[in-house]
């Protein structure tokens, strides 16, 4: 079956199907492995987070109540800055991914972790866990390609208001809780009438609710128990909010939007074998290189490629997968898109404020049309997403 393309051939366009396939069993391999050996250090370590995180927030909390104190006020905020972090990145969101559900903790589990985020956990984890980790880059499909508010694929129609979306990044990352829970609100169908106020109401509601519940600890109780320091106590509150929001979009984005990333056509969903999903995952993510502190504060998604490969697996295991998802990738001619943050966050920013203008085609896309062949990698099919 032949058709002309206007996109840029797939880095997995040389493959045959045997070695889509064969290099599927090599990743479920890996997964077996790593479920067979879950235990006692798993738990040792996500326990040992928890401790670390809740001594952090409980220190720059302590702190903080004599926030008026410069020294107080820096030392506080950073503790409050770091223990935020945590939550969201190797807590909050490895724990809503069900990554520690296997240990049967009602304490530590996807279905009643209630993160410290204006998001409430049930909307992020249809947004998140089902959408984009089933359709990841797939046009149409996966809506965190921008987030609805930027375009970031050259396929992506041009609008006048995508001129600002460079400020609409920048605004975006000192909000990004809160543009997150909108998202997830889905105030774009909302807004269109494709999602009736009917339906939406309740999530609205339900939305508002916890972000009010989170603005009441970090600018009401907390500030008030300090007394005559509540200003100073309020602001280390929201600039400790501003910092987990930067650093978390910061992560994010470069975990998914530099150069080298791909983006597909909704029809290659028709009949994707496991072997064609692992492979979409793999040329939909890109890692970051670094330190094991700088893997922790990004919640292991420094780890990217294997974090989409593996959404469920314990995240501490992904730094010893990484190699031999490096090696598959080099055996079987795939890039392993990884690089420092600095340098994937500039490649992030190129691609912003290249497609803040029109066009793009010519380096994010193809110049010319491509005729090919489309096999079984490029069909469109029901998604085959591993098991939970």
């Amino acid at each position: 079956m032949s058709v002309t393309a206007l996109e840029r051939p797939s880095a997995a366009a040389h493959l045959t199907d045997e070695q889509v396939e064969a290099l599927g069993a090599e990743l479920d391999a890996i997964r077996e492995e790593v479920v067979a050996s879950r235990g006692e250090r798993d738990a040792r370590y996500i326990h040992a987070v928890i401790r670390a995180q809740r001594s952090l927030e409980f220190g720059g909390r302590g702190i903080l109540l004599f926030a008026k104190f410069p020294p107080a006020w820096i030392a506080g905020t950073a503790a409050l800055s770091v223990a935020k972090i945590l939550e969201n990145m190797e807590l909050g969101h490895n724990i809503l991914h069900g990554q520690w559900d296997w240990m049967r903790d009602p304490k530590i589990h996807s279905t009643t972790w209630d993160w410290d985020h204006a998001d409430p956990a049930e909307f992020w984890k249809r947004s998140h866990n089902y959408e984009h980790h089933t359709f990841t880059n797939v046009r149409g499909k996966d809506r965190d390609l921008g987030y609805t508010v930027m375009r970031i694929t050259p396929e992506q129609e041009w609008k006048p208001s995508d001129l600002i979306q460079p400020l609409t990044n920048v605004g975006l990352s000192l909000i990004f809780e809160y543009g997150i829970a909108m998202y997830d609100m889905e105030t774009d169908k909302i807004r269109s009438g494709e999602k009736p106020w009917s339906e939406a109401k309740p999530e609205v509601m339900r939305t508002l609710k916890k972000i009010g519940k989170q603005a009441a600890k970090d600018y009401v109780l907390f500030p008030l128990l300090s007394g005559p320091n509540f200003v100073a106590n309020l602001t280390a509150n929201f600039t400790a909010n501003i910092v987990r929001n930067v650093w978390s979009h910061a992560v994010i984005f470069c975990g998914h939007f530099p150069d080298g990333t791909e983006t597909f056509e909704e029809e290659r969903l028709d009949g994707e074998t496991r072997g064609q999903w692992y492979i979409r995952q793999m040329l939909g993510s890109a890692n970051l290189t670094g330190s094991k502190a700088m893997h922790l504060m990004t919640g292991n998604l420094s780890h990217q490629i294997e974090h989409h490969l593996f959404p469920d697996l314990p995240s501490n295991r992904y730094s010893e997968i990484a190699p031999k998802v490096r090696d598959i990738c080099r055996r079987y001619g795939l890039p392993y898109n990884a690089g420092p943050l600095p340098k994937q966050y500039a490649k992030v920013w190129k691609k912003i404020i290249r497609l803040a203008f029109p066009g793009g085609h010519e380096r994010y896309g193809s110049p010319t049309p491509v005729k090919k062949r489309v096999t079984k990698l490029g069909r469109r099919s029901a998604p085959a997403r591993l098991a939970a």
